[in-house]
């Protein structure tokens, strides 16, 4: 374990790391190959509860369900599917989210109304609901509250991911071990604003509900809201967060003493997991890290810190190891901000483009080999406008990108 700030990051940990947690996945027939694609998240306890959505109007009928579950500010279990997004399928796709709430209730012997349901994968089908119905009824035996059963999970989530995304930290809480957890899945259609298309965080801490939710708030806004793939926001997107209080601390609110010890954990695990979709993009050889620094706000640095990242432009040249500051340039002056023109500076790594808004002489070759050697390219825009600062992180845009969307449906 490596000590960072005020908590350890636990190498090898899994959402099933709190206590009480258990999970696991299984294959069941909605995706094409015989990867899982069926999957469930299980308590011990009922959990304080906290989850964001997307703001696409589009919002696939999971979404609802989820809603009216987490009314009261209580989980006790997740199902959750991949293959099929159960998005803009009408009553029908209702009533089959419903069913999918009932029966997980049933098979895991929990309250229907403490069960939230996830979905992800082709929009406009219908769920097989007859794969559905039995993937359900054998998930209960694979639940587990080790490595494999949270392997299997992870693996049930993906789509076109190529890896799983999954992050656990220690930290101390009025001198009780808390552990914090999470994972994710995410590759395309990755333009958040709330949240990646779907993310599941559990810990044991005792947390007070409305601290939970605001939190959780607060740490999507400078992780998973500062990400892009390729600009397009899901109907599906979802991220889940389940508290059992088993660590047994004195409850978390804001005024707790170790409150900015437990944030900066939590905010740690969606950092990580809001990086390792980044860096799996559809099609990506490259993570692309953009700060920025001297913006008017925090806010204005953030837009154009999305919009640097997520400039096809910007993400091609990337690609093919162009040191072509004039896209990075244009994009920040397109962001809706306002931003001094003559006084910006722009550096690729170490490497020092632009001064004051006007070319600086560099090494071409030294340019050509960071952008082709480095896994992550930072990209640097410092402003002369105030204090605002942010991050924000995507991918390059390659040619696999469109072979891979060109036929996702088929």
């Amino acid at each position: 374990m490596n000590e960072i700030k005020a908590y350890t990051v636990l190498e090898g940990g899994s959402i099933t790391a709190p206590k009480g947690f258990t999970s696991g996945g299984l294959h069941c027939g909605l995706k094409k190959t015989d990867r899982n694609d069926l999957a469930a998240i299980l308590c011990e306890v009922p959990a304080t509860a906290a989850a964001v959505y997307t703001t696409n109007v589009f919002q696939a009928a999971p979404l609802k369900v989820t809603r009216e579950s987490l009314a009261n500010g209580v989980l006790q279990a997740v199902i959750v599917n991949s293959g099929n997004a159960n998005a803009c399928t009408g009553e029908q796709g209702e009533a089959d989210a419903y069913e999918m709430r009932a029966a997980a209730a049933r098979h895991l012997g929990v309250n229907e109304l403490d069960v939230a349901v996830a979905s992800t994968g082709v929009i406009g089908e219908l769920l097989k609901m007859d794969c559905v119905r039995s993937g359900i009824a054998g998930l209960p035996e694979k639940l587990d509250g080790g490595a494999a059963g949270a392997e299997e999970f992870c693996q049930a989530i993906l789509t076109t991911d190529l890896v799983k995304k999954e992050c656990c930290v220690k930290v101390l809480v009025g001198g009780e071990e808390v552990t914090i957890a999470g994972a994710a899945k995410g590759s395309g259609m990755i333009h958040p604003n709330m949240a990646t298309m779907l993310g599941f965080m559990t810990t044991d801490a005792v947390i007070d509900g409305e601290a939970l939710l605001t939190l959780l708030r607060m740490a999507t806004n400078s992780t998973f809201n500062m990400i892009t793939v390729d600009g397009d926001t899901s109907t599906n997107d979802m991220l889940v967060a389940m508290a059992s209080g088993l660590a047994g601390n004195e409850k978390l609110t804001r005024l707790h003493p170790d409150w900015d010890a437990f944030a900066a954990a939590f905010i740690h695990v969606c950092k990580t997991l809001a990086k390792a979709i980044a860096r799996d993009g559809e099609g990506a050889t490259k993570l692309i890290e953009v700060q920025i620094s001297g913006a008017v706000h925090d806010e204005a640095a953030g837009a154009i810190a999305k919009t640097v990242v997520g400039s096809s432009l910007v993400k091609s040249a990337i690609f093919g190891a162009d040191a072509n500051w004039g896209r990075i340039i244009a994009a920040v002056g397109r962001a809706g901000v306002p931003v001094s023109p003559e006084r910006v500076d722009i550096s690729l790594g170490e490497i020092e483009v632009l001064k004051q808004s006007r070319p600086v002489a560099f090494d071409e070759e030294k340019a050509l080999h960071y952008l082709q050697k480095s896994d992550t390219i930072l990209i640097t825009v410092a402003l002369s406008d105030g204090d605002g600062t942010a991050t924000a992180w995507g991918c390059d845009l390659t040619y696999d990108y469109v072979r891979i969307n060109a036929a996702y449906r088929t």
